[in-house]
């Protein structure tokens, strides 16, 4: 008996969705590797070493105590004390249990912070190149993106006053990210308080993500949070994947006043139900026990930073600034002729380094790549082997 398939007809909304490069690159890689070619892995954001030990164990021991079974929406109040002491403790700012919703990964908070605050038409200033998520859910959401520039010229940190001449009465966020992905760039303290006291008076809120808070090389991390009036403005993203090695146990956290906690909490209420409860006994674990992989971790990756902007700057077409943060260099390959695109897809199928092009992160990425040093120093000199004997073959 014959059938007749209708087409799928979809919500608006579904057709402003984006999605992450990161991923669809992995899976071609990976497909590639299925063939028999050896690919080195230089572009998903996840640090190569093992979530440490003391973690694991206590989440093992959690799952065989019965933390197995629903938990409150916000979060266990265990953790949700941790965190809190945690940022009080990091940022000097005065952080309340309630202020924190403990979600499945750092993603939610974008999405239900912009479910929360933004209307359809409302502005969202946000960061260009940058997390593609950011303008993912702002389109999703029905918001206007409004990109500002992170330039190379600027050691890839904000311009205030971009920011400043950007503001108009529709605007209702402002996101900012230091250390900042693609470019490992990092705001400095003096421009993030130009930025507070640009806003401090405006009826705007700010999200921050320090994912990679603790992976800062050269000084130390700067919250907007820290500055006068700005901590009941802002709603603060950070998690446990970079820092602790965590990035499949899919836990995150959001720092915000109290009454807009309790809204984000209701939106956890109605979609996830609640974090898995034995990963958050593991998250206390990863907050109040001993930090000594933190410290091992961010100085393989500075290791590693060194090794692969020296090698790429050996590379002819290629010039690459010294990131400040996280594990990502972010090389100019302007003078090779080509655009990012072509070039990172040959780099994968011809050379076998998987790595983003620069549009992957928005327009203004066109002209650069984005490489993870997440890596072995080993692969990361073996992947440079790879890219400078294509280039001196292909350009």
């Amino acid at each position: 008996m014959a059938t007749t398939t209708s087409s799928l007809r979809l919500a608006s909304r579904m057709h402003r969705l984006g999605t992450e490069s990161a991923f669809e690159v992995l899976v071609r890689a990976r497909a590639l590797e299925a063939q028999g070619k050896e690919i080195i892995h230089l572009e998903i954001g996840e640090p190569d070493f093992d979530t440490p030990a003391n973690i694991v164990e206590a989440a093992t021991r959690a799952l065989r105590e019965g933390w197995t079974h629903y938990g409150p929406s916000a979060g266990l109040p265990q953790l949700r004390e941790t965190v809190a002491e945690d940022v009080s403790r990091h940022l000097g700012i005065n952080v309340d249990p309630a202020e924190v919703v403990i979600v499945p990964g750092g993603k939610p908070i974008m999405f239900f912070t912009m479910m929360a605050l933004v209307e359809e038409g409302d502005e969202v200033l946000y960061p260009n190149p940058g997390f593609p998520i950011y303008e993912s859910m702002i389109r999703c959401m029905g918001g206007k993106d409004v990109p500002y520039g992170l330039r190379e010229d600027h050691d890839f940190d904000v311009n205030v006053d971009e920011i400043i001449e950007k503001l108009t009465d529709r605007t209702r966020l402002v996101i900012i990210n230091s250390p900042h992905n693609p470019t490992g760039g990092v705001m400095e303290r003096a421009e993030i308080a130009r930025l507070a006291e640009a806003l401090v008076d405006r009826d705007v809120f700010v999200l921050s993500d320090e994912i990679y808070d603790r992976l800062i090389y050269e000084g130390e991390h700067t919250s907007i949070t820290q500055f006068p009036g700005m901590k009941e403005k802002t709603i603060i993203l950070n998690g446990f994947s970079k820092t602790y090695a965590m990035t499949g146990w899919r836990m995150g956290y959001g720092v915000m006043r109290a009454d807009l906690a309790r809204q984000i909490t209701l939106l956890m209420t109605n979609s996830n139900s609640c974090t898995a409860s034995f990963t958050q006994i593991a998250g206390v674990e990863a907050l109040r026990g001993p930090q000594d992989s933190v410290t091992k971790m961010r100085e393989e990756f500075r290791r590693r930073r060194e090794v692969i902007v020296n090698g790429l700057n050996r590379i002819p077409g290629f010039s690459c600034r010294q990131p400040h943060g996280a594990f990502y260099v972010f090389p100019n390959i302007r003078k090779t002729g080509k655009s990012s695109r072509a070039i990172a897809d040959a780099l994968l199928n011809e050379a076998g380094v998987a790595a983003l092009w620069g549009t992957a992160f928005g327009d203004w990425g066109e002209g650069y790549l984005r490489f993870s040093f997440a890596n072995s120093v080993e692969n990361i000199k073996k992947a440079l082997e790879r890219i400078e004997a294509w280039t001196r073959k292909n350009l």
